[in-house]
């Protein structure tokens, strides 16, 4: 072991308590960092499996070929394919059995009354098929369906809806159907996929409610003969099936499953992680650098003095980093066990707050191990790599001095620069939203926005400080003064100290900023387009849930109360060769309860073969009233429509319009999104609301809503995400916290010699206390206060951004109650972290701390 190294490791076990906050700080994000990456590993490969082993006995799918995406949607809408086909499958050599698939939305209620399910995963309804090997779902308990009515729900749905054998209930397909549960199910040995809900009918029921017509299945599953493979099975297949029509081996049918989940769920799920622990190891970076150089202005004399017995400034710096490497790769040993225990308990804890974890145990991969011990290591060396730099600079002269305290400044070079960031930050901010709005152009003005927050840093940290804590020479007298002017005494550790907390407080203050903008988006949307009393709704978002009865809005039209009542249905169509959306309605009624804005043409003259477009799509495909769009259907069929209306908001309507009647041809499972409906003059809310909720009860009992209450529940989702944000970004704040711990009790060894004057010339451990705490809040408050204003200024942009980015108009709010929790909980955090040092200081013993060099 050379000189360096035995240094280090003499240094480690002397002052072990110097180092205990980075290596936690270094230990949470690491931790955090290899939970998540253990986690997707462990669903992805559970998914695999469930799949795998669900489908086992599926060789190969037979579908339509062609498929119609939307924009945002990963998954396409497919035309079905006849059930007729089933008998010219069989007769291929190499098929031992064939079945239709029938599939569409179908959402139990359960013994509460309420919808199973419906909050993001889908809702489904099928056929049971008969051949156990072909069908994905294993019968666990009862029987399977044999009569009209009755039907076999996967067990998850069961016991989440209080369901039992024998139990009646209702289905909603969107229709209501009466069912009897006789049987329950369980799909690759888990009790539902995941949180997806599905409900087993007989062929005849799954054709009636699920389908337009007879005769139409979403798929053939098809099984092999033995010593027949999947791909021979394919080939096999393929000379016989009609054009538009291909098989795919049932092995590439899992995988597109498997996808699917991994797009629609696990990359956004631990992608959103991945970033939280990115901002963890960032807010990581801030304290280790400060303790490292705290650390280092501390042994000044003791590194002048290796300089003076001959050590060279590369064996001072290669000290210095080996401490930072033995506690980067100690703590990062620790962070991986760590992460370990944290996907173990989430999945453990997953199946307690609704989501079934697949079962099977954790999979560790190698990437994910090496990947956060890497990450550690560099976080926490490059942290190091300057105060190290800056030890191998002392002067052997420095060992006649006493220990070092850091008092430096914020110099004019770093002024200047940080002046000349935030000119480029608002050149580059304002361009990208406002001028030429380009998403990446904005993003990399908020990155300078955040480099220059921490440039200047200890240049606003004298200036703050002194602001800030201004009211302490009067409210605290002698003890808020000498906390004020310690926190002054170095605004570079100030600085660092505080930006560790800066950066969590900004990360949670842009999430807060941009929800609340999204609700005032969502509130702006209903009150500019919809001109309604009351909306009627399923209680959904995403894939989930089954729609509206489009029954429901005609009956809610004839109730006396009633003046107009529209159902928006939707459809999709190849506009011209791109996939779009389409809103199926009366666009009479839909003109009268909505406000369309300007509106270009008749919409009263759409008939079969007209359609609306907004103004911002009719420009984009170069249309305009007269000319003639083609329509691509999924059923293969293709129909010129006539542009006989351009109308000019799209928020609630959609972007193109076509009348039930054009879209009855081509429709699957009809269901409504949304009922909107207006009241007679002279009907009170009240009155009107409970009248239409009498009707909407005999249709599955779907929400009726007030306009403000329907802004408000289509913002529901945004609360989630907003606590789902808070809780993650608790680890950033804690790390923070340790940060400012760490620091003060560093600078409370370097003051031992001045707290014991205070002490010996009057002040009592009360003050003395008082005085730590104080200084800690300062710094709180400091990173507090450029935490929110940065966060504020990043959630501008991120709107901004949105807004140019989108056809909708988004609002930017600034919610004051919320900012305000998250500045006290920065406050108390500042306090909370400095109760420790405050302690450790009134302990010191006056005599040996006066005595002390």
């Amino acid at each position: 072991m050379n000189a360096a190294a035995r240094l280090s490791v003499s240094s480690l076990r002397a002052h072990k308590r110097r180092f205990a906050g980075t290596f936690l700080a270094v230990f949470l994000g690491v931790a955090f960092l290899a939970g998540t990456l253990v986690m997707g590993d462990t669903l992805r490969a559970s998914f695999d499996s469930m799949f795998g082993s669900a489908t086992a006995g599926t060789d190969a799918v037979v579908r339509s070929a062609d498929a119609i995406t939307t924009p945002g949607e990963s998954q396409g809408v497919r035309q079905p394919v006849r059930t007729d086909l089933v008998k010219r499958i069989e007769g291929v050599p190499g098929v031992a059995a064939a079945a239709p698939n029938i599939q569409g939305a179908g959402q139990l209620v359960g013994s509460d009354g309420k919808p199973v399910g419906g909050q993001g995963p889908p809702t489904l309804a099928g056929n049971w098929i008969s051949d156990p090997q072909l069908n994905p779902y294993r019968l666990a308990e009862g029987r399977v369906p044999h009569h009209s009515g009755e039907v076999v729900v996967n067990r998850g749905a069961a016991e989440k809806g209080g369901l039992h054998l024998g139990d009646t209930t209702v289905l909603r397909t969107p229709d209501p159907v009466r069912v009897r549960i006789v049987g329950l199910a369980t799909f690759g040995g888990a009790d539902g996929m995941a949180q997806v809900t599905f409900t087993g009918m007989t062929q005849s029921d799954a054709e009636k409610y699920l389908t337009a017509r007879p005769g139409r299945a979403a798929s053939i599953q098809v099984r092999a003969e033995a010593g027949v493979s999947e791909r021979q099975l394919v080939e096999r297949l393929t000379p016989v099936l009609p054009r538009g029509v291909e098989a795919i081996t049932g092995q590439e049918s899992a995988q597109e499953n498997t996808d699917m989940i991994s797009s629609q769920f696990l990359t956004v799920f631990t992608t959103f992680l991945l970033v939280f622990s990115g901002v963890a190891l960032l807010v990581a970076t801030f304290s280790i650098h400060n303790t490292f150089a705290i650390v280092v202005a501390q042994r000044t004399r003791e590194n002048a003095l290796l300089r003076a017995l001959g050590a060279s400034r590369r064996q001072v710096t290669a000290t210095t980093l080996a401490e930072a490497s033995a506690v980067a790769v100690t703590a990062s040993l620790a962070g991986l066990a760590g992460g370990v225990g944290i996907a173990a308990g989430l999945q453990a804890l997953f199946p307690a707050i609704g989501f079934p974890f697949p079962d099977g145990g954790l999979v560790i991969r190698t990437l994910s191990m090496a990947l956060p011990l890497v990450a550690g290591v560099l976080v926490c060396l490059g942290s190091a790599l300057l105060p190290a730099v800056r030890a191998g600079r002392t002067a052997p002269l420095a060992a006649l001095r006493e220990t070092a305290v850091d008092t430096s400044g914020a110099s004019r070079p770093r002024a200047l620069a940080g002046a000349g960031l935030i000119v480029l930050a608002a050149a580059a901010t304002l361009t990208g939203v406002l001028l030429a709005p380009s998403v990446w152009l904005a993003g990399a003005g908020a990155v300078l926005a955040l480099a220059a927050f921490v440039v200047l840093g200890p240049v606003a940290a004298g200036i703050a400080v002194r602001l800030l804590g201004s009211p302490l020479d009067r409210l605290r007298g002698v003890t808020g003064a000498l906390a004020r002017r310690n926190a002054l005494r170095s605004p570079k550790r100030t600085a660092a100290t505080a930006g560790a907390l800066m950066i969590g407080v900004a990360v949670v203050s842009l999430f807060t900023v941009f929800g609340a903008s999204l609700k005032a988006t969502m509130d702006q949307t209903v009150s500019r387009s919809f001109a309604g009393d009351v909306a009627v709704s399923t209680p959904s978002f995403g894939a989930g849930g089954s729609g509206l009865s489009p029954k429901l809005a005609p009956a809610i039209a004839r109730l006396p109360e009633v003046d107009t009542a529209v159902g928006l249905g939707r459809g999709v169509a190849q506009v011209d060769g791109e996939g779009r959306a389409l809103t199926v309605t009366d666009p009479v009624a839909l003109a009268r309860t909505f406000d369309l804005g300007t509106v270009r043409g008749d919409l009263r003259d759409l008939g079969g073969d007209g359609i609306a477009v907004t103004r911002a799509e009719a420009d984009r495909q170069g249309l305009k009233p007269g000319d003639t769009a083609e329509l691509a259907f999924t059923d293969g069929r293709k129909q010129p429509f006539i542009v006989r209306a351009v109308y000019g908001q799209s928020e609630l309507a959609g972007d193109y319009v076509i009348t039930r009647a054009a879209w009855a041809p081509h429709r699957t499972q009809d269901s409504d999104t949304l009922v909107a409906v207006s009241f007679r003059d002279g009907v009170s809310a009240g009155t009107g609301k409970a009248a239409v909720q009498k009707v909407a009860a005999q249709y599955g009992d779907p929400e009726v809503q007030t306009r403000d209450e329907y802004a408000q529940s289509s913002a529901g989702g945004i609360d989630m995400m907003l606590t789902l944000v808070y809780a993650l970004l608790a680890l950033a704040v804690l790390i923070a916290l340790l940060g400012i711990a760490n620091t003060l009790t560093l600078a409370i060894h370097e003051r031992t010699r001045e707290l014991g004057l205070l002490r010996a010339v009057g002040q009592t451990r009360g003050r003395l206390r008082a005085m730590v705490r104080w200084e800690s809040v300062l710094v709180a408050a400091f990173g507090t206060v450029g935490g929110l204003g940065l966060g504020a200024f990043l959630g501008w942009v991120l709107v901004q951004a949105s807004d140019g980015a989108s056809d909708s108009a988004f609002a930017f709010a600034l919610p004051p109650a919320q900012l305000a929790v998250v500045a006290l909980v920065g406050l108390a955090a500042g306090a909370l972290a400095g109760l420790r040092p405050a302690r450790r200081a009134a302990r010191l013993d006056v005599l040996r701390a006066i005595a002390t060099e």
